[in-house]
This record gives C-alpha cells, structure tokens and sequence, in this order.
C-alpha cells in the first residue's frame, strides 16, 4: 500500500497533517493546530495543498483518509 494524494480534490485544510500519528510522533507542535516546522514529516501543506514528503514513514494507519473531508487522501493497494 502507498499514501497518495489526489490533488484535483484536496482542499488544503491541512486535517489530515494534524491527525496523523507519525506527523505528531516526528513534530510535537502540531497536536496544538500548527503546521510541521521540519520537512521530516509525511506530509504538509504547501502553497495551499499537500505535499508529501516522507509518504514511507507512513504506518497505513489511515486516520488522514477517514479525517480528509473529500477523500483526497487514500492508501493504494
């Protein structure tokens, strides 16, 4: 399975970023409703869109796809 985004969909709300397990494990801050400060993460919002940056830190957890309002975000089989 591989995290992918599909970007004709995502809104840039950045729900999924502050939901995840792992973005939270790697940058603290954002349980408290901020953005990563490192690109360490598995994803971010850039420019008003997300970005993955590390999609195989992902633990297939699939909290950001329940979390996403649009079901932009989704694990591949």
């Amino acid at each position: 399975m591989e995290l992918k985004i599909n970007q004709d969909h995502c809104l840039g709300c950045g729900a999924c970023i502050i939901v995840c397990p792992i973005n939270k494990k790697i940058n603290p801050e954002i349980t408290s409703g901020n953005g990563p400060t490192s690109t360490d993460v598995i994803m971010i919002v850039e420019n008003g869109v997300i970005k993955l940056f590390h999609p195989e830190k992902c633990d297939k957890c699939n909290i950001c796809h329940e979390t996403c309002p649009t079901n932009a975000i989704y694990l591949t089989k």
